[in-house]
Protein backbone atom coordinates (compact mmCIF):
# COMPACT_ATOMS: atom_id res chain seq x y z
CA UNK A 1 0.00 0.00 0.00
CA UNK A 2 1.50 3.00 -0.88
CA UNK A 3 -0.75 6.30 0.22
CA UNK A 4 -1.17 9.38 -1.39
CA UNK A 5 0.38 11.32 1.29
CA UNK A 6 2.03 10.93 4.42
CA UNK A 7 2.99 13.88 7.03
CA UNK A 8 6.99 13.81 7.49
CA UNK A 9 8.21 14.79 10.65
CA UNK A 10 12.01 15.84 11.22
CA UNK A 11 12.34 14.35 14.78
CA UNK A 12 12.14 17.74 16.69
CA UNK A 13 8.81 18.43 16.34
CA UNK A 14 7.74 17.28 19.73
CA UNK A 15 10.69 18.39 21.51
CA UNK A 16 9.81 22.26 20.33
CA UNK A 17 6.32 21.37 21.27
CA UNK A 18 7.26 20.21 24.66
CA UNK A 19 9.69 23.58 25.34
CA UNK A 20 6.54 25.84 24.34
CA UNK A 21 5.17 24.46 27.13
CA UNK A 22 8.20 24.53 29.21
CA UNK A 23 7.86 28.09 28.35
CA UNK A 24 4.63 28.65 29.86
CA UNK A 25 3.14 30.36 26.56
CA UNK A 26 0.93 28.31 24.33
CA UNK A 27 -1.16 31.11 23.09
CA UNK A 28 0.11 33.09 19.66
CA UNK A 29 3.19 34.88 18.84
CA UNK A 30 5.63 33.32 21.24
CA UNK A 31 9.18 32.68 21.17
CA UNK A 32 8.83 30.01 18.38
CA UNK A 33 6.60 31.99 16.20
CA UNK A 34 8.84 34.75 16.54
CA UNK A 35 11.43 32.05 15.19
CA UNK A 36 9.37 31.38 12.26
CA UNK A 37 8.53 34.53 11.36
CA UNK A 38 12.04 35.77 11.00
CA UNK A 39 13.04 32.81 9.33
CA UNK A 40 10.59 33.84 6.58
CA UNK A 41 11.08 37.34 6.39
CA UNK A 42 15.22 36.57 5.49
CA UNK A 43 14.43 33.74 3.40
CA UNK A 44 11.77 35.30 1.05
CA UNK A 45 12.75 38.70 1.67
CA UNK A 46 9.43 40.07 2.35
CA UNK A 47 8.82 43.23 4.52
CA UNK A 48 6.91 41.28 7.48
CA UNK A 49 5.40 37.78 8.00
CA UNK A 50 3.08 36.69 10.12
CA UNK A 51 1.90 33.68 10.60
CA UNK A 52 -1.48 33.03 11.02
CA UNK A 53 -3.67 29.49 11.52
CA UNK A 54 -4.38 28.61 7.83
CA UNK A 55 -3.30 30.17 4.43
CA UNK A 56 -7.09 30.67 4.48
CA UNK A 57 -6.83 33.13 7.12
CA UNK A 58 -3.44 34.81 5.48
CA UNK A 59 -5.93 35.60 1.95
CA UNK A 60 -8.69 36.14 4.24
CA UNK A 61 -6.09 39.02 5.67
CA UNK A 62 -5.08 40.16 2.48
CA UNK A 63 -9.06 41.03 1.15
CA UNK A 64 -8.80 43.26 4.40
CA UNK A 65 -5.94 44.96 3.75
CA UNK A 66 -6.38 45.61 0.17
CA UNK A 67 -10.22 46.90 1.27
CA UNK A 68 -12.27 44.95 -0.74
CA UNK A 69 -15.54 46.48 -0.67
CA UNK A 70 -19.32 44.87 -2.44
CA UNK A 71 -18.71 45.54 -6.28
CA UNK A 72 -14.76 45.18 -6.40
CA UNK A 73 -13.49 42.51 -8.99
CA UNK A 74 -10.71 40.36 -8.51
CA UNK A 75 -9.10 38.38 -11.40
CA UNK A 76 -8.02 34.77 -10.79
CA UNK A 77 -8.10 31.51 -11.99
CA UNK A 78 -10.82 29.23 -11.66
CA UNK A 79 -8.45 26.52 -11.61
CA UNK A 80 -7.71 26.70 -7.43
CA UNK A 81 -8.77 26.02 -4.20
CA UNK A 82 -11.63 27.52 -2.82
CA UNK A 83 -9.81 29.71 -0.20
CA UNK A 84 -9.00 31.70 -2.96
CA UNK A 85 -12.24 33.07 -3.80
CA UNK A 86 -13.94 32.79 -0.77
CA UNK A 87 -11.43 35.30 0.78
CA UNK A 88 -13.06 37.94 -1.78
CA UNK A 89 -16.54 36.78 -1.75
CA UNK A 90 -16.90 37.22 2.04
CA UNK A 91 -16.05 41.06 1.50
CA UNK A 92 -18.34 41.13 -1.17
CA UNK A 93 -16.13 41.10 -4.21
CA UNK A 94 -16.39 39.26 -7.13
CA UNK A 95 -14.35 36.58 -8.64
CA UNK A 96 -13.34 37.11 -12.23
CA UNK A 97 -12.09 33.60 -13.71
CA UNK A 98 -9.48 33.81 -16.40
CA UNK A 99 -8.51 30.43 -18.38
CA UNK A 100 -5.25 28.95 -17.46
CA UNK A 101 -1.92 28.42 -19.88
CA UNK A 102 -1.74 24.67 -20.87
CA UNK A 103 1.94 24.33 -19.68
CA UNK A 104 1.62 25.09 -16.39
CA UNK A 105 -1.68 25.36 -15.62
CA UNK A 106 -0.75 28.72 -14.28
CA UNK A 107 -3.36 31.59 -15.17
CA UNK A 108 -2.61 33.15 -19.08
CA UNK A 109 -1.17 36.90 -18.00
CA UNK A 110 -2.10 37.03 -21.76
CA UNK A 111 -5.89 36.53 -21.17
CA UNK A 112 -5.71 39.38 -18.02
CA UNK A 113 -5.82 42.68 -19.55
CA UNK A 114 -9.39 41.20 -21.30
CA UNK A 115 -11.07 41.04 -18.21
CA UNK A 116 -9.86 44.22 -16.09
CA UNK A 117 -12.65 46.78 -15.84
CA UNK A 118 -13.16 49.90 -13.85
CA UNK A 119 -14.10 47.68 -11.08
CA UNK A 120 -11.15 45.86 -11.12
CA UNK A 121 -9.17 46.28 -7.66
CA UNK A 122 -6.67 43.15 -7.69
CA UNK A 123 -5.15 40.05 -9.36
CA UNK A 124 -4.14 36.99 -7.31
CA UNK A 125 -1.48 34.34 -8.95
CA UNK A 126 -1.68 31.12 -7.50
CA UNK A 127 1.54 29.72 -8.07
CA UNK A 128 0.16 26.01 -9.20
CA UNK A 129 2.32 22.89 -7.82
CA UNK A 130 5.25 25.27 -6.88
CA UNK A 131 5.93 26.43 -10.36
CA UNK A 132 5.63 30.46 -10.87
CA UNK A 133 3.23 32.55 -12.76
CA UNK A 134 4.73 34.65 -15.27
CA UNK A 135 5.20 38.01 -13.02
CA UNK A 136 6.65 40.25 -14.86
CA UNK A 137 4.03 40.55 -17.00
CA UNK A 138 1.15 40.24 -14.36
CA UNK A 139 3.00 42.93 -12.38
CA UNK A 140 3.44 45.35 -15.52
CA UNK A 141 0.06 44.71 -16.29
CA UNK A 142 -0.86 45.23 -12.44
CA UNK A 143 1.09 48.66 -12.79
CA UNK A 144 -0.23 50.20 -16.12
CA UNK A 145 -3.81 49.33 -14.61
CA UNK A 146 -3.36 50.71 -10.90
CA UNK A 147 -4.04 47.07 -9.37
CA UNK A 148 -2.87 45.11 -6.51
CA UNK A 149 -1.39 41.64 -7.09
CA UNK A 150 -2.12 39.33 -4.37
CA UNK A 151 0.01 36.00 -4.26
CA UNK A 152 -1.60 32.50 -3.37
CA UNK A 153 1.71 31.04 -2.79
CA UNK A 154 -0.08 28.34 -0.94
CA UNK A 155 2.05 25.76 -2.96
CA UNK A 156 5.13 27.58 -3.15
CA UNK A 157 7.67 27.70 -0.03
CA UNK A 158 10.98 27.49 -1.45
CA UNK A 159 9.89 28.09 -5.42
CA UNK A 160 11.29 31.16 -6.72
CA UNK A 161 10.94 32.79 -10.06
CA UNK A 162 14.17 34.73 -11.88
CA UNK A 163 15.69 33.97 -8.32
CA UNK A 164 13.02 35.70 -6.46
CA UNK A 165 11.06 33.64 -4.08
CA UNK A 166 7.53 33.29 -4.90
CA UNK A 167 5.46 35.42 -2.29
CA UNK A 168 8.22 38.04 -2.26
CA UNK A 169 6.96 39.50 -5.59
CA UNK A 170 3.60 40.80 -5.24
CA UNK A 171 1.80 43.81 -2.77
CA UNK A 172 0.99 40.44 -0.32
CA UNK A 173 0.99 36.85 -0.31
CA UNK A 174 0.00 33.57 1.22
CA UNK A 175 1.77 30.34 2.61
CA UNK A 176 0.53 27.18 3.56
CA UNK A 177 1.33 25.09 5.92
CA UNK A 178 -1.31 22.27 5.71
CA UNK A 179 -0.55 18.76 6.27
CA UNK A 180 -0.39 18.13 2.17
CA UNK A 181 2.63 20.57 1.54
CA UNK A 182 6.08 20.32 1.50
CA UNK A 183 6.53 22.01 5.27
CA UNK A 184 3.79 21.82 7.64
CA UNK A 185 2.62 21.94 11.15
CA UNK A 186 -0.72 20.42 10.50
CA UNK A 187 -2.99 23.45 9.53
CA UNK A 188 -0.73 26.64 9.68
CA UNK A 189 -0.31 29.35 7.23
CA UNK A 190 1.52 32.90 7.12
CA UNK A 191 0.44 36.38 5.59
CA UNK A 192 3.68 37.81 3.50
CA UNK A 193 3.72 41.80 3.40
CA UNK A 194 5.63 43.45 0.90
CA UNK A 195 4.24 46.62 0.62
CA UNK A 196 5.05 48.82 3.64
CA UNK A 197 2.26 50.85 3.72
CA UNK A 198 0.29 47.65 4.53
CA UNK A 199 2.82 46.33 7.64
CA UNK A 200 1.54 47.79 10.43
CA UNK A 201 -2.69 47.77 9.73
CA UNK A 202 -1.75 44.03 9.04
CA UNK A 203 -0.85 43.29 12.44
CA UNK A 204 -3.69 45.48 13.61
CA UNK A 205 -6.09 43.23 11.88
CA UNK A 206 -4.16 39.59 13.26
CA UNK A 207 -4.81 41.05 16.67
CA UNK A 208 -8.65 40.92 16.48
CA UNK A 209 -8.13 44.76 15.64
CA UNK A 210 -6.15 46.30 18.43
CA UNK A 211 -2.57 47.45 18.68
CA UNK A 212 -1.52 45.10 20.32
CA UNK A 213 1.83 44.30 19.10
CA UNK A 214 2.72 48.18 19.40
CA UNK A 215 2.25 47.88 23.00
CA UNK A 216 4.07 44.86 23.15
CA UNK A 217 6.93 46.83 21.50
CA UNK A 218 6.74 49.75 23.62
CA UNK A 219 5.60 51.73 21.04
CA UNK A 220 1.98 52.89 22.66
CA UNK A 221 1.35 52.80 26.51
CA UNK A 222 -1.85 50.33 26.17
CA UNK A 223 -3.70 49.15 23.29
CA UNK A 224 -7.15 49.12 22.70
CA UNK A 225 -9.94 48.00 19.72
CA UNK A 226 -8.66 50.63 16.82
CA UNK A 227 -9.72 48.71 13.76
CA UNK A 228 -12.04 45.88 12.49
CA UNK A 229 -10.72 42.32 12.22
CA UNK A 230 -10.38 38.88 14.20
CA UNK A 231 -7.97 36.15 15.60
CA UNK A 232 -5.60 35.20 12.68
CA UNK A 233 -2.93 33.68 15.14
CA UNK A 234 -1.75 30.21 15.38
CA UNK A 235 -0.98 28.91 19.07
CA UNK A 236 2.71 28.75 20.40
CA UNK A 237 2.26 24.83 19.88
CA UNK A 238 1.62 24.88 16.00
CA UNK A 239 4.99 27.41 15.52
CA UNK A 240 6.64 24.97 17.33
CA UNK A 241 5.87 22.27 14.94
CA UNK A 242 6.78 24.28 12.19
CA UNK A 243 9.96 25.67 13.58
CA UNK A 244 11.04 22.07 13.54
CA UNK A 245 9.98 21.63 9.64
CA UNK A 246 11.51 25.12 8.98
CA UNK A 247 15.27 24.15 10.43
CA UNK A 248 15.24 21.18 8.00
CA UNK A 249 13.70 22.89 4.81
CA UNK A 250 16.30 22.75 2.50
CA UNK A 251 16.80 19.03 3.52
CA UNK A 252 12.98 18.48 2.55
CA UNK A 253 13.28 20.37 -0.56
CA UNK A 254 16.29 18.20 -2.11
CA UNK A 255 15.10 15.37 -0.84
CA UNK A 256 11.44 16.10 -2.53
CA UNK A 257 13.05 16.80 -5.94
CA UNK A 258 14.77 13.92 -6.03
CA UNK A 259 11.81 12.27 -5.56
CA UNK A 260 9.99 14.56 -8.31
CA UNK A 261 12.92 13.74 -10.65
CA UNK A 262 12.88 9.73 -10.50
CA UNK A 263 9.32 10.16 -11.32
CA UNK A 264 9.88 12.71 -14.27
CA UNK A 265 12.55 10.43 -15.41
CA UNK A 266 10.58 7.45 -15.84
CA UNK A 267 7.73 8.74 -17.43
CA UNK A 268 9.58 9.97 -20.13
CA UNK A 269 9.36 7.53 -22.39
CA UNK A 270 5.56 6.92 -21.15
CA UNK A 271 4.99 9.96 -22.71
CA UNK A 272 6.59 10.10 -25.74
CA UNK A 273 4.46 6.85 -26.35
CA UNK A 274 1.42 9.79 -26.30
CA UNK A 275 0.07 7.78 -23.24
CA UNK A 276 0.25 10.82 -20.73
CA UNK A 277 1.93 14.14 -20.42
CA UNK A 278 4.44 15.22 -17.73
CA UNK A 279 4.69 18.36 -15.85
CA UNK A 280 6.40 21.40 -17.55
CA UNK A 281 8.28 23.77 -15.40
CA UNK A 282 9.18 27.05 -17.51
CA UNK A 283 13.55 28.00 -17.42
CA UNK A 284 13.01 30.88 -15.51
CA UNK A 285 10.94 29.10 -12.51
CA UNK A 286 13.02 26.67 -9.83
CA UNK A 287 10.22 24.80 -8.44
CA UNK A 288 9.65 22.85 -4.80
CA UNK A 289 8.39 19.40 -5.89
CA UNK A 290 5.20 20.08 -4.40
CA UNK A 291 3.33 17.49 -6.50
CA UNK A 292 4.18 15.39 -9.71
CA UNK A 293 0.87 15.09 -11.97
CA UNK A 294 0.29 13.76 -15.01
CA UNK A 295 -2.25 14.77 -17.61
CA UNK A 296 -4.35 11.76 -18.97
CA UNK A 297 -6.18 12.20 -22.21
CA UNK A 298 -9.28 12.47 -20.69
CA UNK A 299 -11.87 12.30 -17.78
CA UNK A 300 -12.71 8.42 -18.80
CA UNK A 301 -9.00 7.49 -18.99
CA UNK A 302 -8.54 9.05 -15.49
CA UNK A 303 -11.02 7.60 -13.51
CA UNK A 304 -10.40 4.07 -14.81
CA UNK A 305 -6.86 5.36 -13.99
CA UNK A 306 -7.43 6.29 -10.33
CA UNK A 307 -9.51 3.16 -9.90
CA UNK A 308 -6.59 0.99 -11.32
CA UNK A 309 -4.45 2.65 -9.08
CA UNK A 310 -6.77 2.23 -6.08
CA UNK A 311 -7.04 -1.46 -6.59
CA UNK A 312 -2.98 -2.03 -6.90
CA UNK A 313 -2.68 -0.18 -3.47
CA UNK A 314 -2.13 3.22 -4.82
CA UNK A 315 -3.38 6.50 -4.29
CA UNK A 316 -3.47 8.76 -6.66
CA UNK A 317 -6.26 11.99 -6.90
CA UNK A 318 -7.80 14.47 -9.47
CA UNK A 319 -7.22 18.14 -7.80
CA UNK A 320 -9.18 20.88 -7.91
CA UNK A 321 -13.05 21.24 -9.88
CA UNK A 322 -13.22 24.49 -11.67
CA UNK A 323 -14.61 27.04 -8.69
CA UNK A 324 -16.71 28.45 -12.12
CA UNK A 325 -18.63 25.33 -12.49
CA UNK A 326 -19.25 25.07 -8.56
CA UNK A 327 -23.01 26.62 -7.31
CA UNK A 328 -21.30 28.92 -5.26
CA UNK A 329 -18.64 29.91 -8.30
CA UNK A 330 -21.55 30.51 -10.61
CA UNK A 331 -23.38 32.60 -8.19
CA UNK A 332 -20.82 34.73 -6.57
CA UNK A 333 -18.36 35.11 -9.59
CA UNK A 334 -18.03 35.62 -13.15
CA UNK A 335 -16.01 34.54 -16.37
CA UNK A 336 -13.98 36.10 -18.24
CA UNK A 337 -14.00 34.08 -21.93
CA UNK A 338 -14.03 30.73 -22.64
CA UNK A 339 -11.98 28.98 -19.79
CA UNK A 340 -11.56 26.21 -22.33
CA UNK A 341 -7.84 25.02 -20.98
CA UNK A 342 -9.17 24.93 -17.30
CA UNK A 343 -11.93 22.94 -17.92
CA UNK A 344 -9.82 20.10 -20.16
CA UNK A 345 -6.44 19.77 -18.03
CA UNK A 346 -8.64 19.61 -14.68
CA UNK A 347 -10.72 16.78 -16.64
CA UNK A 348 -7.34 15.08 -16.96
CA UNK A 349 -4.73 15.60 -14.14
CA UNK A 350 -4.02 13.25 -11.90
CA UNK A 351 -1.14 13.70 -8.55
CA UNK A 352 0.57 10.95 -7.71
CA UNK A 353 2.42 9.83 -3.90
CA UNK A 354 4.97 12.40 -3.34
CA UNK A 355 5.90 12.23 -0.17
CA UNK A 356 9.36 11.76 2.21
CA UNK A 357 9.67 8.47 2.85
CA UNK A 358 8.86 7.47 -0.43
CA UNK A 359 11.33 5.23 -1.95
CA UNK A 360 12.82 5.45 -5.31
CA UNK A 361 12.04 1.82 -6.07
CA UNK A 362 8.52 2.55 -4.78
CA UNK A 363 8.42 5.53 -7.00
CA UNK A 364 9.69 2.97 -9.64
CA UNK A 365 7.01 0.75 -9.09
CA UNK A 366 4.29 3.10 -9.71
CA UNK A 367 5.67 3.86 -12.52
CA UNK A 368 6.45 0.20 -14.51
CA UNK A 369 2.21 0.12 -13.12
CA UNK A 370 1.32 3.21 -15.21
CA UNK A 371 3.31 2.32 -18.24
CA UNK A 372 1.42 -1.19 -18.32
CA UNK A 373 -2.03 -0.13 -17.33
Amino acid sequence: MIPFNKPYMTGKELWYVSQAHANGHLAGDGIFTKKCSSWLEQRIGCRKALLTHSCTAALEMAAILVHIVPGDEIIMPSYTFVSTANAFVLRGGVPVFVDIRQDTLNIDETLIEAAITPKTRAIVAVHYAGVSCEMDTIMAIAERHNLLVIEDAAQGIMSSYKGRPLGSIGHLGALSFHETKNIISGEGGALLVNDPCYAEQAEIIREKGTNRSLFFRGQVDKYTWVDFGSSYLPSELIAAFLWAQMEDADSITRRRLDIWDVYHKNFEAVEQREKIRRPIVPPDCIHNAHMYYLLLPDLDRRTSFITAMREKGIGTVFHYVPLDSSPMGSKWGRKSGTLTQTQLLSDQLVRLPLWLGLEESQAEVIQHIIAEL
